[in-house]
C-alpha cells in the first residue's frame, strides 16, 4: 500500500491521489453520495458558495476538466483553470511554495500533470484538498465513473468480472484499485512489457484478499475476455509517443485490438467500456463503440456526479481513513 500523506490530524482523508487513498467504505460512500447528485444536481448548491477552486491542467483535457467545472459550478463555486503558463511553476516557483500560496485562496485544487511525485509534494504542502485528475501512474477520478456506470447498470458489482485489454497504463491502475476494493474480479491482458504497475498490483492483491476479488494477468486477449461481464480499452499511443515507438506499438498491440470477434468471446450480454478519447480503428473498432453493447457515454457522463461527490465528501470530511 503506498504511504498515505492525504490523512488530517483528525482522521478524515484531505486528498484523493489514487483509488486506493481510500478505503471500501469511503469509495461506497462517493458512489452512493454521486447517486443523489445525478438525481438532484444542485442539492448542494451553498457548499462552495463564495469559494474558488483551482484546477491545474498541464496536459490537455476534455472530460475531466469540463466535468469538474461543472461539478464546482453545481456546488456554488467558481471553478478557475490555469496551465502551467498561468502559473510561476515554469520560472522557478517551488511545487511547495505554490501549494501554501493557493491553500491561501482557493477550498481545493485538482491538478493534471505527469509525474505522481510533484501530486504527492503539492499534496503534503497544501492545506486544501487535493485531487489527482490524471497522472502517468493514476486517473482516479476516471475510474469513479467508470464504477458508478457499473452500478448501474449490474447493481451488486461483487463477483462480477471485468477485463481490461491494452496498454497497462493509469486508467489499467486505477481500475485494479478500484476493483479489489469492491469485490470485482479484474483480467488485465497485455502485450509483454507492458504490463500494469507491479507495485500497483501488489498492494491492490493484498486490498482483495479481504474484499474476495481476484486479480489476473495475462498476454492472451481471447482467453482473458471469456466470460467477461465487461470488456474494457485504452488507447494504445499517448501523447508525445516517437514515431518509432508508435510503429512498435501498433505492431505489439494489434492482436488486442477489441471488435466483434473478441467481444463474442465475452459474456452475450457483457458491455464495453472504454475511458475515451478513442482512437477508432486501432484499440476499438466502430461497430463495437457504437453498437449496443456500449457504455462509453454513461461512462463519460457518470465523471460529472462522481467528482461533484468527491469534492462534496473532501470538503465536508466525509472520508475517512
Amino acid at each position: 500500500m503506498s504511504v498515505n500523506v492525504a490523512i488530517d490530524r483528525r482522521g478524515e482523508l484531505k486528498d484523493m491521489l489514487r483509488i486506493s487513498d481510500l478505503n471500501r467504505g469511503g469509495l461506497l460512500t462517493i458512489l452512493d453520495a454521486a447517486k443523489r447528485f445525478k438525481q438532484a444536481p444542485m442539492s448542494k448548491l451553498g457548499l462552495l458558495e463564495g469559494e474558488t477552486v483551482v484546477l491545474y491542467f498541464n496536459k490537455p483535457s476534455t472530460r475531466t476538466r469540463i466535468s469538474f467545472e461543472t461539478a464546482i459550478a453545481r456546488l456554488g463555486g467558481v471553478p478557475l483553470s490555469v496551465g502551467p503558463r498561468e502559473l510561476q511553476l515554469d520560472r522557478g516557483e517551488s511545487i511547495e511554495d505554490t501549494a501554501r500560496v493557493i491553500s491561501a485562496y482557493a477550498r481545493a485544487f485538482v491538478i493534471r500533470t505527469f509525474s505522481d511525485d510533484d501530486v504527492r509534494r503539492f499534496a503534503a504542502h497544501s492545506s486544501i484538498p487535493v485531487i489527482n485528475a490524471l497522472t502517468d501512474r493514476h486517473h482516479p477520478c476516471q475510474v469513479l465513473g467508470d464504477l458508478m456506470t457499473m452500478q448501474e447498470i449490474w447493481g451488486e458489482l461483487r463477483g462480477r468480472r471485468l477485463t481490461y485489454v491494452g496498454d497497462g497504463d493509469n486508467v489499467a491502475n486505477s481500475l485494479i484499485e478500484g476493483c479489489a476494493l469492491l469485490g470485482v474480479d479484474i483480467t488485465i491482458a497485455t502485450p509483454e512489457g507492458y504490463e500494469p504497475d507491479i507495485g500497483v498490483v501488489k498492494s491492490a492483491r493484498e486490498i482483495a484478499s479481504t474484499s474476495g476479488a481476484r486479480i489476473e494477468l495475462m498476454q492472451d486477449p481471447i482467453k482473458a475476455v471469456q466470460g467477461a461481464d465487461a470488456v474494457y480499452t485504452d488507447v494504445w499511443l499517448s501523447m508525445g509517443v516517437p514515431d518509432d515507438e508508435r510503429q512498435k506499438r501498433m505492431r505489439d498491440f494489434a492482436p488486442f485490438q477489441v471488435n466483434a470477434s473478441l467481444m463474442a468471446r465475452a459474456q452475450p450480454d457483457a458491455v464495453f467500456m472504454h475511458c475515451l478519447p478513442a482512437h477508432r480503428g486501432e484499440e476499438v473498432t466502430d461497430e463495437v463503440i457504437d453498437g449496443p453493447q456500449s457504455r462509453v457515454l454513461p461512462q463519460a457522463a457518470n465523471r460529472l456526479p462522481t467528482e461533484q461527490a468527491l469534492l462534496w465528501a473532501l470538503i465536508t470530511g466525509a472520508l475517512h481513513e
